[in-house]
């Protein structure tokens, strides 16, 4: 008979390995990613605003209905790899040890990001074509708009994993938040300063990145914490942990 001592000294057992996406699944998985690719080329060389979803399905020889099924629209398709990139930081960034400083633990989150970023993105385009597509946003008023949007919801969300670290109520303090907002803004000029520069190379965008991050002032990069690592660790959210 099986007791609590002898379960705790048993062998784990290995988790039983992902089962592979049937047929139907890699063949929609495989659309998705042309419709992905053909709107990011097309956004890239003839124009955010100038390329239509018939441009992008006609590109793909699928109808526009097909396009619809995958994405709800222009906006979505040109943030997606955006979007994948920055849910990489965010797990970056719950991962990090819990004894760093907050604004020690964003730039290593961040760094780490750009380290595994060419495995994670060219499993969906051409990280060439990516880093196009960055500048292209920078540069189109009406994907620059919606890029400062979507932006402002996930700096909420990071600003939560924040606190969660630290043990703070993100409504009842306000560091995080600020933390957040700041290093928001380098990153920000990062990407616009990198843009309008010569090196548009992956290293050359995370070499800008660390030395911004260099330059914030010591207000928001020493400990705030007042407890034990674990102890707040233990009083995390679990939501948000």
């Amino acid at each position: 008979m099986e007791t609590a001592a002898t379960a705790a000294v048993a062998p784990q057992q290995a988790p039983p390995p992902t089962p592979r996406p049937g047929l139907r699944e890699r063949k929609k998985q495989r659309t998705r990613d042309a419709l992905l690719r053909a709107a990011l080329e097309l956004f890239t060389t003839h124009g955010y605003e100038q390329t239509t979803v018939d441009d992008i399905a006609r590109a793909v020889d699928v109808s526009q209905r097909t396009f619809f099924r995958y994405f709800p629209g222009k906006e979505e398709v040109a943030f997606a790899v955006q979007d994948m990139v920055e849910a990489q930081f965010v797990r970056s960034l719950r991962a990090r040890p819990p004894h760093e400083p907050p604004m020690e633990a964003l730039r290593r989150a961040v760094l780490d990001s750009w380290d595994s970023l060419s495995e994670a993105v060219a499993s969906v385009v051409p990280l060439e074509l990516y880093l196009r597509m960055f500048r292209t946003i920078e540069s189109t008023p009406a994907l620059l708009a919606a890029h400062l949007r979507r932006s402002m919801e996930n700096e909420e969300q990071i600003a939560r994993v924040l606190a969660a670290r630290e043990g703070l109520d993100v409504d009842a303090d306000p560091r995080p938040r600020l933390a957040v907002a700041a290093f928001a803004g380098v990153i920000r000029v990062t990407g616009r300063q990198w843009s309008c520069g010569e090196d548009l190379s992956l290293e050359g965008i995370r070499a800008l990145t660390a030395r911004y991050l260099d330059q914030v002032g010591p207000a928001l990069t020493g400990s705030w914490r007042t407890t034990d690592p674990a102890d707040a660790a233990n009083s995390a959210d679990p939501d948000d942990a």
